[in-house]
C-alpha cells in the first residue's frame, strides 16, 4: 500500500489531483470554524463546554462536522444538497419530465443537475431560518443562559439566514470542484472530512469516562470488527450471467460475448440509516417543544421513543432501515428498464426469457438481496448502540454504525478510483 501511495505522487497528474482535494478539505474545514455574523462565539464555545447538547441535532453536526451547533458559515453542511439530490431521484418516479431528463444522457443529467442546485437553494434558505430561530429559543443547548444571538434586529437575523445559504452554495461548489478535478466524489469526500473531524473528541471522551481504558479497548475491537464486515459486504456482489446474441450490422458481425449485472449486496448503501436517523429525531424535538408542562403521551414519547437507549427506539431504528432500504433500492433500479436495455441490444440471461420473465427474475432476486441488505444494514447500525448503551456510554459518539459505513464506504470508493488511475499508467495499485 506504501508503494501505491508513491506511485500516486510520482505521476503529475494524479498528484495535482491530490493536492487539489487535500486543499479543498482545508478549506472547508476553515470555514466550519468561522462563526456566522451575529453569533457570540465565546458564548457558543461556552455552553458547548457547560450544557449538554440537544440529541436531536446531534447527527446533523456530526455530519457538518460540529459547524451546526457553532453556527458557523458552513453550519448547514451538504445536507441541504443530499437532500436535494434524493427529492430529484423520487420526482424520477412521480414526474415523466424528470424521467425522460434522466434519459437523455449528458445534456438531461446537466438539467437534473441545474434543478438539484435550485432546490439546495431553497432548503438552505429554510433550514438556515429554522435553525437561527432554534438558536434564539435556546433549543441547541437547554439550560444554557447565556445569550448565543445577542442582537436579534431583524437586519441581524437576515444576514445571518443569507450568510448561511451563501456557506451551503459554497460547500456545494466546493464539491463540485472535486468530483470534477479531483480525486473521488466530491460530496462525499466532505461528509468523510466531517465524520473523521469529530473523531479526536469521541476517544478522549470516551477515554475519560468511567473505566476509560477498558471502554476504549473494547470501542477499538467493536470499531474493527464493524469495519471488516462493513468491507466485505461492500465488496459483495451477486452477477446475474448476461449472453448476447451475434447480429450483423452492416458487413460487421457483433455480439456474441457474455457479461454479467453486478447487483450489490446493499444497493441503496448508507441512505437508510440517514433517512432512519432524521425521522428518529422528530420524537425528540416534539419533546423540546412541548413546553415545560407536557402532555402525558409526550412523557410516554420522551421515556420511549425519543430516548435512543430504550427497547422501542432501537426497534424503529431497525424497522425504519429496513423499510428505507427497500424503498431505496425500488427507486435506484428499475428492474423492467433493465430487461427493456437488455433485450433491445440482443441480450438475455441463459435460462430466462427476454423481456418481462428477465424483468420478474431480476425482482425476485433483488427482492432476495435487499432482504440480506437491509438486515446487514440495521445490525451494523445497532451494534454500536447497543454496546454503548452496554458500556454507559453517550449514545451519540461518532462510532455509530452510519458513520462506520459512511468513512468505510467512501475511503474504499475513492481508492479505487486512485487505483484504476494508477493501473491505466501501468502500476501496481494499493489492492494487491
Amino acid at each position: 500500500m506504501l508503494s501505491g501511495f508513491l506511485s500516486a505522487f510520482r505521476t503529475p497528474d494524479l498528484r495535482k489531483k491530490i493536492l487539489f482535494t487535500l486543499g479543498i478539505l482545508a478549506i472547508y474545514r476553515l470555514g466550519v470554524s468561522i462563526p456566522t455574523p451575529g453569533v457570540d462565539y465565546g458564548n457558543v464555545q461556552t455552553c458547548i463546554d457547560s450544557t449538554t447538547t440537544n440529541s436531536a441535532f446531534a447527527i446533523l453536526n456530526l455530519f457538518s462536522g460540529g459547524a451546526l451547533l457553532q453556527l458557523s458559515i458552513f453550519a448547514l453542511g451538504i445536507m441541504p444538497y443530499i437532500t436535494a439530490s434524493i427529492i430529484v431521484q423520487l420526482l424520477r418516479v412521480l414526474i415523466p419530465h424528470f424521467e425522460s431528463l434522466h434519459k437523455e444522457g449528458a445534456e438531461g443529467q446537466a438539467k437534473l443537475t441545474q434543478y438539484t442546485r435550485y432546490i439546495t437553494v431553497g432548503f438552505a434558505a429554510l433550514q438556515s431560518a429554522s435553525y437561527v430561530t432554534l438558536a434564539r429559543n435556546d433549543v441547541f443547548f437547554p439550560g444554557c443562559a447565556l445569550p448565543i444571538i445577542p442582537n436579534e434586529s431583524w437586519q441581524i437575523i437576515t444576514m445571518m439566514v443569507l450568510t448561511m445559504t451563501a456557506g451551503t452554495v459554497l460547500v456545494m461548489w466546493l464539491g463540485e470542484r472535486i468530483t470534477e478535478r479531483g480525486i473521488g466524489n466530491g460530496m462525499s469526500l466532505l461528509i468523510f472530512t466531517s465524520i473523521a473531524a469529530s473523531f479526536p473528541g469521541a476517544v478522549s471522551s470516551i477515554w475519560n469516562s468511567t473505566n476509560g481504558v477498558q471502554n476504549t479497548i473494547i470501542v477499538a475491537i467493536m470499531v474493527g470488527i464493524v469495519i471488516a464486515a462493513v468491507v466485505y459486504v461492500e465488496q459483495s456482489q451477486r452477477r446475474i450471467p448476461v449472453q448476447y446474441a451475434k447480429r450483423m450490422v452492416g458487413r460487421k458481425m457483433l455480439g456474441g460475448s457474455s457479461t454479467y449485472i453486478p447487483l450489490k449486496i446493499n444497493m441503496a448503501g448508507v441512505i437508510p440509516v440517514i433517512f432512519a436517523s432524521s425521522l428518529l429525531t422528530l420524537p425528540t424535538v416534539i419533546v423540546q417543544f412541548s413546553g415545560d408542562t407536557p402532555s402525558d403521551w409526550v412523557i410516554w414519547l420522551r421515556d420511549h421513543v425519543a430516548d435512543p437507549g430504550q427497547p422501542l427506539n432501537i426497534a424503529l431504528y431497525a424497522l425504519l432501515i429496513i423499510f428505507f432500504a427497500y424503498f431505496y433500492t425500488a427507486i435506484t433500479f428499475n428492474p423492467d428498464e433493465v430487461a427493456d436495455n437488455m433485450k433491445k441490444y440482443g441480450g438475455f440471461v441463459p435460462g430466462i426469457r427476454p423481456g418481462k420473465p428477465t424483468a420478474e427474475f431480476l425482482s425476485y432476486v433483488l427482492s432476495r438481496i435487499t432482504a440480506a441488505g437491509s438486515l446487514y444494514l440495521a445490525i451494523v447500525a445497532l451494534i454500536p448502540t447497543i454496546m454503548f448503551v452496554a458500556l454507559g456510554l453517550n449514545t451519540n459518539i461518532p462510532f455509530g454504525g452510519a458513520s462506520v459505513l459512511i468513512l468505510v464506504g467512501v475511503g474504499l470508493d475513492t481508492v479505487k478510483r486512485i487505483q484504476s488511475q494508477l493501473e491505466q499508467r501501468h502500476y501496481e495499485g494499493f489492492l494487491k
